[in-house]
């Protein structure tokens, strides 16, 4: 075994050494997605406990993509020109003490379902800087053979957090109180922002802005680098078709399985560790996939299996179904995932990345808040499990799209 840079080799597979700063940034990522995987539980069962409309529990989802449309691409533009460090601690604070705010009105009964919304808009805002400064930053700590692993070790520990922690955590936490889960997620914010701000590296170098030069420009150059590399391009429009499909699954997915299947809070809490443990699985898998048939086919490989993990969800009417079906799903998402990442961190100029990620994010997340609108209406008015069938014809748009990336 040698070490390179802050990659070792070792039988031509390259990993990111966990010092240099993955390791905390790594530990960062798995801590605060835990307490977001608490909430992504929890609110939807606080939504329906408030509503029994459809249409108005998908809405607290499609609030919460929205502000990518509107700051997804200023998010990215200033990740580019701020230090990214500084940012995502400062944007974790900031998240910690909104969602401390929102526990304590939820302990005190004060909870409704314009405050859900609410929420979702504002963390959404901020993480649309806090994700465009991650995906920039992590090129900073590990060399770029290393990116496959290391984003999907980060992705991996995301999701055992999720699958092994959270979602079985969470009815245990509403024992203790609705607000719980929302506690705990707000003290998991200011951990995460305690270990970014421990980071110690250089503030990144970048060429000298041309004179005149504006965000309004800076965002054009991202926009037009994306569109003219056809990779990235044919990415973007199948990952924008699966967000359509996911915007409305999850948005739903409660009812599908509370509702249509008749199933309770835990039956729901299952499916979301099924899909968790599967997607671990799938992040272990995800590089020795793409290595070996490619990242484009292993993408299409993902998106063709997952179309037929849909149709089984919204066609059989057996309560172990979601389980099974999300636990292969998420395994083909954490391939699709790892490789889409990583492409675009390769084909992408460093000083550019933050720009041209938050414009594949944007045009991407576009179309998920209509695909919760368009779930929620169709759950309301042709049955529960209309949006899963609706998302199998979704994915195969897109996995039709990769088709022709495929030399």
């Amino acid at each position: 075994m040698t070490a390179v840079g802050t990659v070792e080799v070792r039988a031509e597979v390259r990993a990111p050494a966990w010092r240099g700063g993955f390791g905390r940034l790594w530990s960062a990522a798995v801590v605060s997605r835990f307490g977001d995987a608490l909430r992504t539980a929890a609110l939807p069962l606080l939504a329906a406990s408030l509503t029994d409309n459809p249409l108005l529990i998908a809405s607290v989802t499609a609030c919460g993509y929205l502000p990518w449309l509107l700051f997804g691409l200023l998010g990215g533009a200033l990740a580019d020109r701020v230090d990214q460090r500084r940012a995502m601690w400062g944007v974790d604070l900031a998240r910690g003490v909104l969602m401390a705010a929102f526990a304590g009105a939820v302990a005190l009964g004060h909870a409704s379902i314009a405050l859900l919304l609410a929420l979702a808009f504002l963390l959404t805002t901020l993480q649309t800087l806090f994700d465009n400064a991650a995906s920039a930053l992590l090129p900073s700590l590990v060399a770029r053979p290393a990116l496959a692993a290391a984003n999907a070790r980060l992705m991996t520990g995301q999701q055992m957090a999720n699958a092994f922690l959270a979602a079985p955590l969470v009815p245990v936490l509403l024992l203790v109180g609705v607000a719980a889960p929302h506690a705990a997620n707000a003290l998991t914010y200011g951990v995460a922002a305690l270990l970014i701000a421990s980071l110690r590296i250089a503030a990144p170098e970048r060429p000298p802005r041309a004179s005149g030069s504006t965000l309004r420009t800076e965002i054009a150059e991202g926009i037009r680098f994306l569109v003219a590399d056809r990779t990235l391009r044919g990415l973007c429009l199948a990952t924008t078709l699966c967000n359509i499909a996911m915007g409305g699954l999850i948005a739903t997915l409660v009812l599908h399985v509370t509702g249509w299947l008749g199933g309770g809070d835990r039956a729901y809490a299952l499916t979301l560790t099924a899909f968790g443990a599967g997607s671990v699985a799938g992040g272990l898998l995800a590089g020795r996939i793409a290595e070996r048939i490619g990242r484009v086919r292993a993408m299409f490989l993902a998106g063709s299996v997952q179309i037929g993990c849909l149709v089984a969800l919204g066609s059989v009417r057996e309560i172990w179904a979601p389980a099974l079906c999300l636990a292969v799903f998420g395994a083909m998402t954490m391939v699709w995932n790892v490789s889409q990442t990583t492409l675009t961190q390769e084909r992408s100029p460093q000083e550019m990345l933050g720009r041209i990620s938050s414009a594949f994010r944007t045009l991407a997340l576009a179309g998920a808040p209509l695909g919760a609108l368009l779930a929620g209406a169709a759950a309301a008015g042709w049955g529960l499990n209309t949006p899963a069938l609706l998302a199998a014809g979704l994915f195969a748009l897109a996995v039709a799209s990769l088709g022709t990336l495929i030399n």
